[in-house]
């Protein structure tokens, strides 16, 4: 059996097409891609604006959603930032971190999400003990995309120390930090292990370490063959502060770059997130070994943190995709074209990424540093996720219909989403969420817990 998708206005890479209609399998797959349908085939559901492929958030720390709006207040730094964090971080459980991840991931389907990569160290009970299921924190993510409709691949993230102190090992972890820490990469491989994609079609498993601050470098390549080992996604926080490139280099004698690359983690399955601030070596590194750039860019400004290389990086060879991060917003146009927009800041010139760039790297690009190479795009046999924008909005009428992606990147927003659909299924249907009807209210409980 097969159902029918109508898009008035569908992205099929490069250029917008008007009467597209997307057949989709009993599998959840796109079984054919029909261009010049003038009109809604009979029994089709039809599906008003510009649709594009879905939308992957290729970083994100789910728990940091309940963080909006508190930290920002006053000013202070990225450092003081994270002890507001560890603050939010210290109350979590099982139960109260499924109910904000599942409202959080509800509220991404909202915004034409489908895929997400969450990037986990949240993994033990406040004092490092583990729960009787050592993985029933990642367990709580799995569920909550399940509950929200999307899929996941979860990042199970390796963070073992505070910070740098010598070659040979790290800062011990603080109070805070021992939620975090399995005690070596080691410990982290066998807690890993015991997590199964098994038939959870909405699940992969990948591999994170925190960052070269909290793995020290001799357990560096445990993570890496660990993920290598499995064919699994690698993701690394990279160069976000500066003051992460000094300590590294007073410790190591090399950028956090050139250690990553020394101890085999930089390559095509591996994405590094931020790569903010990096020298013309780094750049040549993580571009010639194919290693990928998330750029974050919502977070990155609310934090201060600085405007990464992104088009230098992409130049070097490395494949771009974009993240959330710490939710200030959620919303991945914001995402794409504040990559654009930064860029025209900091260069003072336009039109380094073209709308279709953009979407690629929202998409596509996404997806594949996800684990999901058969998501992303409109076409025949691909997963039948996608999205749906109005281009009747304040925001978007008057759009010249061939010019809708341009409209789409340039001047939506995540409220100009009206529906999303993932594996065939609506996941929102005319801008609700099917299954969690009223994402801002379980937003405002799963937040209120917490506090």
């Amino acid at each position: 059996m097969t159902h029918t998708y109508w898009a008035e206005y569908a992205w099929l890479d490069p250029g917008v097409e008007p009467g597209v209609a997307l057949d989709v399998d009993a599998d959840g797959r796109i079984a054919a891609v029909r261009t010049g349908v003038a009109a809604p085939p009979p029994g089709a559901t039809v599906l008003r604006g510009l649709t594009l492929p879905g939308l992957a958030n290729a970083h994100s720390h789910a728990f940091h959603r309940a963080l909006r709006s508190t930290v920002q207040v006053g000013s202070g730094t990225f450092w003081t930032w994270r002890e507001v964090m560890y603050s939010v971080a210290d109350r979590l459980t099982p139960e109260t971190y499924h109910a904000l991840a599942r409202a959080a991931y509800a509220e991404m389907a909202l915004a034409g999400v489908t895929a997400v990569g969450e990037f986990h160290y949240l993994h033990h009970a406040p004092g490092g003990t583990r729960y009787a299921d050592p993985n029933a924190m990642g367990e709580a993510l799995i569920a909550a995309a399940a509950d929200a409709g999307i899929r996941i691949t979860l990042l199970d993230t390796a963070y073992v120390a505070a910070g740098l102190r010598s070659a040979a090992e790290g800062e011990p972890p603080n109070h805070h930090q021992l939620r975090f820490s399995d005690g070596t990469a080691e410990a982290w491989a066998e807690r890993v292990s015991l997590l199964k994609e098994d038939d959870r079609e909405h699940v992969r498993l990948g591999a994170a370490i925190h960052s070269v601050r909290a793995v020290p470098a001799r357990q560096l390549g445990t993570v890496a063959e660990w993920a290598a080992s499995r064919g699994a996604p690698l993701h690394v926080h990279l160069s976000e502060q500066t003051a992460e490139n000094d300590a590294c280099l007073a410790v190591h004698g090399r950028t956090p770059t050139r250690l990553l690359a020394d101890h085999g983690v930089l390559g095509p399955r591996t994405t590094g997130v931020h790569n903010t601030h990096l020298t013309d070596a780094d750049i040549a590194l993580i571009g010639g070994s194919g290693t990928g750039t998330c750029m974050c860019p919502t977070t990155e400004r609310d934090l201060a943190d600085g405007i990464g290389p992104a088009p230098a990086l992409q130049r070097a060879g490395s494949t771009l995709s974009l993240g959330s991060d710490s939710h200030a917003v959620i919303d991945l146009f914001e995402e794409a074209r504040a990559m654009e927009l930064n860029e025209r800041l900091r260069s003072r010139t336009r039109g380094h990424w073209t709308a279709a760039a953009l979407l690629r790297a929202a998409s596509a690009d996404g997806h594949a540093a996800l684990g999901w190479a058969d998501a992303g795009s409109l076409e025949p046999g691909a997963l039948a996720d996608f999205t749906t924008v109005a281009l009747d909005s304040v925001r978007t009428a008057g759009a010249v219909p061939r010019l809708a992606a341009e409209v789409a990147v340039f001047a939506a927003s995540a409220v100009d989403v009206r529906h999303t659909v993932v594996g065939g299924r609506h996941v929102v249907r005319d801008g609700t969420h099917t299954s969690v009807p009223d994402v801002a209210s379980a937003l405002s409980e799963a937040v209120a817990a917490l506090h």
